[in-house]
């Protein structure tokens, strides 16, 4: 019997990238580990509790380099992967380091000015009246303006660093993903030898990273930065504007807000698995033996709603205190740009109801389309009418 894809063990017709939870609720009911076959990337032990979830992403045993990966043969030569995510200790603890002083929480918190002058600009060139995509018009180029802004990239290039990245991240073709590769990685050299800069700096530190490094250093903090934050930005709107009671009860507690986002990241992550961990020997992970070489995904999305530690998992809450959610990860590859990330996405919900205290959805829910990958889940578009 061959090994099944998630979307082979869906229901008939039920779109799973719609609504993946039921496919994983099943899943969980019969077990923590599963066989699964990932399109394009081959077979992998997909884990879908939070137990065994926070195990596997604290296992030693379960590296991020590829090279321990049994079918790895060759990087591609692509530099773009020389980076902290998908690497170990004793690299990986050398690479975070270097940038781990301009992502913690006091660092961040400068940032609060400056974030909230790109939103109320943002929110000021919407339509007064009519209908806009929310993605388009706000959920993305908030954080790309950020991150951009951090990294020095010009203005004249943000449009195309965030095609680029989305096609990384989400590819519509092996040549277009390929073809998007090599472009980035010819602005991000060129970025990286600019003084002055967050990157031209790590390039010059007593610690520099080596030229590759410094490459996958770029594209993860440019990719990573604003994808991610997109998708929760909008999941976050969303699940509001579906929730027309959650959506009221926020207008009129607005302090609630940043639990909104909580509850989000629990709720509906953007961020759907981890990338892949290899086995570098055999291990047992919960009763399931995973052979040396084998892939593990970990699904961040299942293992936040396990009805074992998040009750009635499937309600959206903002009263609810989601505590030890798995939104952000979990272990050494905790999201190194949570701080940025749930600033960003508070700020962003807070103008805009502000301003837009009137917003609803546009459209019927079942419309709206869903972009997906093996590590991302967020809205293509979000039609809202805005008075």
């Amino acid at each position: 019997m061959s090994v099944p894809t998630l979307e082979d063990l869906s229901p008939a017709g039920h779109d799973f990238a719609a609504d993946p939870y039921p496919v994983y609720a099943a899943l969980r009911d019969q077990g923590p580990v599963h066989r699964v076959r990932i399109p394009g990337s081959g077979e992998a032990w997909l884990v879908v509790s939070r137990d065994v979830a926070r195990a596997a992403l604290t296992d030693p045993r379960l590296r991020n380099d590829i090279r321990h990966s049994s079918s790895w043969r060759s990087d591609g030569g692509h530099a773009l992967g020389r980076n902290m995510l998908q690497s170990d200790p004793p690299q990986h603890t050398r690479l975070r380091e270097l940038v781990a002083g301009h992502f913690t929480p006091r660092r961040v918190a400068g940032l609060r000015p400056r974030i909230e002058e790109i939103a109320e600009e943002l929110i000021a060139i919407l339509p007064r009246r009519g209908t806009a995509d929310l993605v388009a018009r706000y959920a993305l180029p908030l954080p790309v303006t950020v991150i951009c802004d951090l990294l020095a990239v010009p203005a004249e290039d943000r449009t195309a660093f965030h095609t680029w990245s989305n096609e990384l991240v989400m590819p519509t073709s092996e040549e277009a993903a390929a073809a998007a590769a090599t472009a980035l990685t010819g602005c991000l050299t060129e970025l990286t030898g600019r003084e002055g800069t967050l990157l031209g700096d790590l390039a010059d530190g007593p610690d520099a990273p080596d030229s590759d490094e410094l490459l996958g250093m770029a594209f993860l903090l440019l990719v990573a930065g604003h994808e991610t934050t997109v998708n929760l930005v909008s999941a976050v709107l969303h699940n509001l504007l579906t929730r027309p009671e959650q959506l009221q009860l926020l207008c009129s507690k607005p302090d609630l807000t940043e639990a909104a986002v909580e509850e989000t990241l629990r709720h509906n992550a953007p961020v759907h698995t981890t990338t892949f961990r290899f086995a570098a020997e055999p291990l047992d992970l919960a009763g399931t033996p995973i052979a040396a070489g084998d892939a593990v995904l970990v699904s961040l999305a299942a293992a936040s709603r396990d009805p074992l530690h998040f009750p009635d998992p499937d309600r959206f809450d903002i009263t609810r205190r989601p505590q030890g959610h798995l939104g952000f990860g979990h272990g050494l590859h905790h999201c190194l740009g949570a701080p940025l990330a749930r600033l960003e996405a508070s700020v962003a919900v807070r103008l805009l109801l502000h301003h837009r205290p009137a917003l609803a959805l546009a459209t019927d829910p079942a419309e709206l389309t869903w972009r997906t990958s093996t590590l991302l889940r967020g809205l293509a578009a979000l039609p809202v009418r805005l008075g």
